[in-house]
């Protein structure tokens, strides 16, 4: 079920002006964004873009804030060359023109650049998605105070199985090795946390949804959102235009001919071993109670190793320096631009 104060909430004017903000889909990695994204843009309402802007995330710690001209200038250069921009169709030189005169934040040009796109598209409203906002949310509702936020929240087991299945979680620049289940868990820990913590702050702005309830429950979960957007979700609708993950799945088991027609919730229990369940829900059981989930494991049945209660202690505060070291040191000056898909 949709949990949060928006549903109801009149701002800006009234119930017009809250159907014409901006929306923001976040949640951890393989959280379900990119399914939740393709219904609101199958819905109708919403400007048709399935790409990614990383202003917050690259962008301006790689070149600096847009306050600047010369930075701006920079920015704008290596936009034009993305996957983002190339999917967005629109002029190149009009949308340089509109950012050099106007643009002095990251929500500024993240703000123009869709709002170009709908205008083009004669569409009233947009909405973006990108699982790295969720860490930047203070940031763009500072700078888009009209944003809504609609923070997908899947189980931590799934997604730790998810991520393993893919690869791997890997948040150490100094290595390319994979990061266990549990540091995959910690880091899901990590965001839904700070995710929920700046939400209470500005809830009738600010909406969780369960993964599982848009699987299991699409219908009731469109509408709900729909009350909280001033939006109508239909899901017929959503269905009969089904873009994306809608008609094409991009679940992480895909490709294995054993998870055929199983139900992407719950896989944990099928792919786990009690061993490692246990130890994830010691990790982050706290959390997976707080947001609804029931544990597996009996209390006090599992003794952790004394490397999982460093990598308890340690790996939250880890998560944190990095994140302001990119923000605030010039160690953003390396940030990784492969997310920008650049042309040569």
């Amino acid at each position: 079920m949709v949990n949060g104060a928006g549903a109801n909430s009149v701002r800006d004017g009234g119930m017009a002006a809250r159907s014409r903000a901006p929306v923001f889909v976040i949640g951890c990695p393989r959280s379900g964004t990119n399914l939740l994204y393709d219904c609101l843009l199958s819905s109708g309402g919403f400007a048709i873009f399935r790409g990614r802007i990383p202003i917050h995330q690259v962008l301006i710690p790689r070149f600096g804030k847009l306050d600047s001209i010369e930075n701006r200038k920079k920015i704008v250069s290596v936009f034009l060359r993305s996957e983002g921009f190339r999917r967005s169709g629109l002029n190149a030189s009009e949308l340089t023109q509109e950012i050099l005169e106007s643009g002095r934040t990251g929500g500024d040009f993240l703000r123009i650049v869709m709002e170009e796109i709908a205008r083009h598209q004669n569409a009233p409203r947009w909405a973006l998605y990108d699982p790295e906002m969720l860490v930047r949310m203070s940031i763009i509702k500072r700078e888009i105070p009209k944003a809504l936020f609609i923070h997908i929240v899947r189980d931590g087991r799934d997604i730790a199985l998810s991520l393993r299945k893919l690869g791997g979680f890997n948040p150490y620049p100094w290595t390319s090795s994979p990061r266990s289940l549990e540091e995959t868990a910690l880091y899901w820990q990590w965001l839904v946390e700070r995710g929920r913590n700046y939400g209470r702050r500005i809830s009738g702005d600010y909406t969780e949804i369960h993964f599982e309830d848009l699987v299991e429950q699409p219908k009731r979960t469109m509408q709900a959102l729909g009350d909280f957007l001033a939006q109508d979700l239909d899901y017929e609708r959503i269905l009969a235009h089904a873009l994306g993950t809608l008609g094409k799945t991009n679940s992480s088991f895909r490709t294995d001919p054993a998870d055929a027609g199983v139900n992407p919730v719950q896989r944990w229990k099928q792919r786990l071993t009690p061993g490692e369940v246990a130890a994830l829900e010691w990790q982050v059981g706290r959390t997976l109670q707080a947001v609804g989930y029931t544990l597996n494991t009996a209390p006090n049945k599992w003794k952790p190793s004394m490397g999982s209660k460093i990598l308890r202690s340690l790996f939250p505060s880890y998560l944190d320096a990095k994140l302001w070291l990119k923000a605030h040191t010039p160690a953003g000056r390396v940030a990784n631009m492969s997310k920008l898909e650049l042309e040569p």
